[in-house]
């Protein structure tokens, strides 16, 4: 399943919410304000291990727009528009944490 947070985890807790139910197959996307979770200083222990498995992703032009390119934590996966599709088509279920 494809989760998708698009607010800060300074402005909601829907990263948080997100993660206490994730399941060992699902992936996040950080869409709008959720990018901010990307960010080397403000990721949590929990969104580190799962970027190590390859399981956490940003949109690059959201993480562009808030000017955080240079300051990513390891092993967050930048997409664009297309890689979005593709990552809705893949997982067929979506989940938005608003």
């Amino acid at each position: 399943m494809l989760h998708t947070v698009n607010k800060s985890s300074f402005e909601r807790n829907s990263l948080k919410s997100c993660l206490n139910i994730i399941d060992d197959t699902s992936v996040i996307l950080l869409i709008e304000d959720g990018v901010i979770s990307a960010a080397k200083n403000t990721n949590t222990p929990m969104i580190a291990n799962l970027a190590a498995q390859g399981r956490v992703y940003a949109l690059q032009g959201d993480v562009e727009a808030r000017g955080i390119s240079s300051k990513l934590a390891d092993n967050i996966k930048l997409i664009d528009y297309a890689g979005f599709v593709d990552l809705v088509v893949e997982h067929g279920t979506a989940v938005s944490w608003v």
